[in-house]
């Protein structure tokens, strides 16, 4: 496979960042991004200071081609804006980030041939060389915890160059997704559901997209145990969504019954002491009581992304009818 775009100019990059006398040893592909819209792509390195790096490289195809067949203009223009969202994040934000929970760091971010590219460490050459699909409580709990310090260190930030609203499910995003819904009940209230979400009096910066394919784990149990990546979708909001759609991604529905309560009470203690090692005047009582009312509300406004864009799925169970029936009696 030859590299999408020109060797010369990556090492150009590579060389301002990395030092001058690095070239590119072997590469390798990794995966394609979403839709065909670029490819992730892993260098390895001579006469650098790094071993290796990741390129993030995006270059959206002429014809779409989603998976699930929204083939929309919508969608081809959300997708192309989240990537411009994640280039200005690593561009803005990512260093001040990676002070208080584990993200790649960011080397290089803009343009290359036909395409962009994000240059960024790779994380498996730093120790995060784990990737689980089965997780354990430990596991959770440290996924909790990054979000718990990014949620913390985020607070009341304005969403600068990022989405106003975080997440990929947003309903202002989703137009074709809620015209297809089945569920007439939750169509009706997703109007309300997300006005209640976005009126939060504390918001934060929310990853969008924290499922538990996008972190990566270190085999150290260690404070910084987890790191996280995939930025396309990071925005302004409350941080209930993360938590809902992370606990969503990793949790069936009988274990969501049996751990919910305990793995909310963990993340609000991760959550307030942070807040409070941030900011000493943060209301965390106040804070704490508005986020928890907002858990069935975040995890109701996916399952109202989830009945349009997949009616059926198997995360539309018990549990999510059950948080259902608890957001629709608040917005009564």
């Amino acid at each position: 496979m030859p590299l999408p775009f020109s060797e010369k100019a990556l090492i150009d990059v590579l060389q301002q960042t990395l030092g001058a006398a690095t070239s590119i040893r072997s590469f390798v592909s990794v995966q394609s991004l979403w839709s065909g819209y670029g490819e992730i792509i892993k260098l390895n390195l001579y006469g650098a200071n790094r071993s290796s790096v990741i390129i993030k490289w995006i270059n959206p195809p002429t014809e779409q081609n989603h998976p699930r067949g929204w083939n929309t203009d919508v969608s081809h223009q959300r997708k192309l804006y989240s990537y411009r969202v994640e280039m200005r994040f690593y561009q803005q934000w990512a260093a001040a980030c990676n002070n208080h929970c584990r993200i790649p760091d960011c080397l290089f971010a803009g343009p290359l041939g036909l395409g962009q590219v994000i240059v960024m460490e790779d994380l498996d050459a730093s120790g995060f060389n784990e990737r689980r699909d089965r997780v354990n409580k430990r596991d959770i709990e440290q996924c909790l915890l990054w979000l718990a310090n990014f949620h913390a260190w985020s607070l009341q930030r304005e969403p600068k160059g990022l989405w106003p609203t975080g997440t990929y499910w947003h309903l202002a995003t989703r137009p074709d997704e809620y015209t297809s819904m089945q569920d007439v009940e939750l169509q009706r209230a997703a109007g309300a559901i997300d006005v209640k979400l976005s009126s939060c009096r504390f918001r934060s910066l929310v990853h969008g997209d924290a499922k538990l394919a996008n972190f990566c784990f270190s085999s150290v149990d260690a404070p910084s145990a987890v790191a996280a990546v995939d930025f396309q979708y990071v925005g302004g909001g409350c941080g209930m969504k993360d938590v809902a759609y992370f606990l969503g991604s990793c949790l069936d529905q009988q274990q969501c019954f049996e751990y919910q309560d305990e793995l909310l009470d963990y993340y609000f203690y991760a959550f307030t002491t942070k807040a409070l090692s941030v900011n000493p005047a943060v209301d965390v009582e106040a804070l704490e009581a508005e986020w928890r009312a907002m858990y069935a509300l975040a995890w109701t406004d996916f399952s109202r992304f989830l009945d349009g864009w997949m009616p059926g799925h198997w995360k539309i169970n018990d549990y999510s009818k059950h948080l259902a029936s608890l957001a629709l009696a608040q917005l009564t």
